[in-house]
C-alpha cells in the first residue's frame, strides 16, 4: 500500500477556508517562522478519507478482532463513553479556568468528575484517598513508589530495598529501579509468592512489595494474609499493581485486605481505550497514613458544596502530571463505573474469571497448562511439547493472525517457557471463545504434521512475519529511502 505522501498530486487539496485577513504568522517574530512550506502531501478529502479507511481495514482492534491479550484486559469500550467525554461543557473548558481568579464557578462540573470519581474508586478499593494525576499505568507504580519513599523520609527510616516476586508485573522492578531502590526477586514456589521466600528476603532495609494479586499466572495468591503481616512487621509497605483487577471488582477491596498503596488501570479495568485506542490513566490510591504524599493539586469539597483545587499540602511529592492527567479518560471512567454501579461492576468480575476457566478447560487436553487449576481472568499456557516439534510460542500466535484472532501475550511471565497468556475478558460470547479454541487447537494439530507452515506464519496478512530487530533498528519512514 503507497504512503499518503506517494498519492500527492501537487496542486491538489480539499476544500479550503478563505485566507484570514491578517494571517497570524504576520504578528510572529521572524526567527519564529519557517524558512518554507512544510512538505505535506498534496491530496484531495476524498484520497485522505479512502487512505485511512484502508489503513484502518488493515489493523487489528477490540472493535474487529478477538483480542485475548493475557494480562492487559482488551475488552471493547462502550461508544456511549465517548460520548459522555464529548459534551461540549467538558471538550470546551480550559484546564487553566480552573486556577483562575472568580472563574471557580464555570469549572465545578469538571472539578464534580474528578471528586466523585475520586470517591468512587476509594469506594471500589477500600483505600482512603486517590489521585487522578498519573497518565498510564506505570506512570501510576511511580507515584506510587515515590509516595512510599516521603513516607519513609517522613519517619526518618533508611529504607534502600523494594521486594518483587517474579510473578508480579513486568513493570514493577523497572518503576522500583527508577524510584531509587535496589531490587529484590524472589521466586515462586507453585506459581505463588512462598512466605518462607518472603521472610528471608525481608529485613528492616525493605520499603515495600510490590505484587499482582492475582499475579501474572492468573492466580490468585492464597497466602496473602501471612504476606501482609509479615510486611508491615517490618514496617515495610505493600504495594498492589492494579493491571488485574478485573479480576475481582466487587469481590476484593484491596485496601480492606492491607494493600497501603495501589494503582489502576482506568484503560483496563473500566473499559476506556487501551495502547492506540487512545491515552492511559494510572490513578493512586492510599491508605490514610499515605494520603500527606499524594501529589498536588487536590480536588477539595467545602461545607457549601463547593469544589476547589488544593495546592497546601506541605509534604506532597509535588506535580506528577501537566494540570489534572488524562481527563478525558477519568470521565470515560466515570461514566462506566456510573453506568454499571455495584452489581454491573461485580458482574464484570465474575464473568471475566467464568470466560477464562471455560477457555481453559477447553483446551487443557491440547496444550500444556503448568498450574491447570481454578484460575482467575486469565491463565497460561506452555508450547514446549511444540517446540520440540519445532513450533515456537511465538510461530502459534503470528499463525492466529491468519486466523482473524490478535494474538494472546507471548514470552510472559517469563517463569513460564514457552509462554502463551490468555484473557478473554467479560465482553466476549461463548461462540466468539469457542472459535478462537477451535482454530488454535487446530493450529497446535500443525505443529505435529505441518510445522514448516506455522514457522511462516502470517500469510494472510498485509505485512508478514518482520525481522523485528531489523525493523526497530533500521526503521523506513518516509518515500524518500
Amino acid at each position: 500500500m503507497k504512503t499518503i505522501f506517494a498519492k500527492s498530486i501537487p496542486g491538489r487539496q480539499g476544500l479550503m477556508p478563505d485566507a484570514p485577513a491578517a494571517p497570524a504568522a504576520a504578528h510572529l517574530p521572524q526567527d519564529l517562522l519557517r524558512p518554507a512550506a512544510p512538505r505535506l502531501p498534496e491530496v484531495s478529502e476524498l484520497d485522505v478519507m479512502r487512505h485511512v479507511s484502508e489503513l484502518s481495514r488493515r489493523n487489528f482492534g477490540v472493535d474487529t478482532n478477538f483480542y485475548p491479550l493475557g494480562s492487559c484486559t482488551m475488552k471493547y469500550n462502550p461508544r456511549f463513553m465517548e460520548h459522555v467525554a464529548s459534551l461540549d461543557g467538558f471538550t470546551k473548558l480550559h484546564p487553566l479556568m480552573a486556577q483562575l481568579r472568580g472563574a471557580g464557578h464555570f469549572t465545578q462540573g469538571a472539578l464534580e468528575v474528578m471528586y466523585e470519581t475520586e470517591q468512587l474508586l476509594c469506594e471500589i478499593t477500600g483505600m482512603a484517598a486517590f489521585t487522578l494525576h498519573p497518565m498510564a499505568g506505570a506512570h501510576g507504580e511511580l507515584t506510587g513508589v515515590m509516595c512510599i519513599a516521603a513516607y519513609h523520609r517522613d519517619k526518618g527510616n533508611k529504607k534502600t530495598k523494594v521486594i518483587c516476586p517474579d510473578s508480579a508485573h513486568g513493570t514493577n522492578p523497572a518503576t522500583a529501579a527508577l524510584a531509587g531502590y535496589d531490587v529484590v526477586n524472589i521466586a515462586s514456589v507453585d506459581g505463588m509468592i512462598d512466605p518462607e521466600h518472603l521472610e528471608n528476603a525481608l529485613d528492616d532495609d525493605v520499603a515495600a512489595v510490590m505484587m499482582t494479586c492475582p499475579n501474572t499466572l492468573g492466580l490468585f495468591e492464597r497466602h496473602l494474609e501471612r504476606i501482609v503481616a509479615l510486611t508491615h512487621a517490618k514496617d515495610a509497605l505493600l504495594y498492589y499493581d492494579g493491571a488485574n483487577l478485573n479480576a475481582i471488582l466487587g469481590k476484593m477491596r484491596v485496601g480492606d485486605v492491607g494493600f497501603d498503596v495501589v494503582h489502576l488501570n482506568l484503560h483496563k479495568t473500566f473499559a476506556t481505550p487501551h495502547g492506540a485506542g487512545g491515552p492511559g490513566a494510572g490513578p493512586v490510591g492510599v491508605a490514610e497514613r499515605l494520603t500527606p504524599f499524594l501529589p498536588v493539586s487536590r480536588v477539595v469539597k467545602l461545607k457549601d458544596g463547593r469544589l476547589f483545587l488544593d495546592y497546601d499540602y506541605p509534604k506532597s511529592i509535588g506535580y506528577m502530571a501537566p494540570f489534572y492527567g488524562n481527563f478525558g479518560v477519568v470521565l470515560k471512567a466515570y461514566a462506566y463505573i456510573l453506568r454499571q454501579g455495584r452489581e454491573g461492576l461485580t458482574r464484570v468480575s465474575e464473568y471475566a474469571v467464568l470466560n477464562a476457566n471455560y477457555m481453559r478447560k477447553r483446551l487443557e487436553s491440547h496444550v500444556e497448562i503448568p498450574h491447570d487449576r481454578l484460575c482467575m481472568h486469565e491463565f497460561v499456557a506452555s508450547a514446549v511439547a511444540q517446540a520440540k516439534q519445532g513450533v515456537k510460542a511465538l510461530d502459534v500466535a503470528k499463525a492466529l493472525l491468519d486466523k482473524g484472532h490478535h494474538a494472546p501475550t507471548v514470552y510472559f511471565p517469563l517463569i513460564v517457557k514457552e509462554c502463551l497468556m490468555f484473557e478473554p475478558t467479560e465482553t466476549e460470547s461463548r461462540e466468539t471463545m469457542d472459535q478462537f479454541v477451535d482454530d488454535l487447537i487446530e493450529i497446535l494439530s500443525l505443529a505435529g504434521t505441518d510445522p514448516a507452515f506455522l514457522q511462516h506464519a502470517p500469510h494472510t496478512t498485509p505485512v508478514g512475519r518482520l525481522d523485528e530487530t531489523k525493523a526497530a533498528r533500521d526503521m523506513v519512514l518516509t518515500d524518500d529511502a
